[in-house]
């Protein structure tokens, strides 16, 4: 029986590798009518994410340079859209 590995989608810059492992986890969302990037606060999806980058960094990357990138992009993302009104 032939088995294939599910492929990763093309990952063009650090900072999108951190952007998609974010989201495969959970840890952020994109707003659904302006399509920014939002922190959803949630402590366990982080881990998560920090897990992931951890066990499964870029080719040519350290976990630890791979765990600060993932920090870095989830610090500068806020928990609202910028664009939404205030509620």
């Amino acid at each position: 029986m032939l088995m294939t590995k599910q492929r990763r989608p093309a990952i063009r810059t650090l900072r999108g590798w951190a952007i998609h492992v974010l989201n495969e986890a959970g840890a952020i969302r994109e707003c659904e009518e302006h399509g920014w990037m939002q922190d959803r606060a949630d402590p366990h999806a982080r881990e998560r994410a920090f897990d992931i980058a951890r066990r499964d960094p870029p080719a040519g990357l350290s976990p630890d340079a791979a765990l600060a990138e993932v920090r870095d992009v989830l610090n500068s993302i806020g928990d609202t859209c910028p664009e939404c009104p205030p509620d």
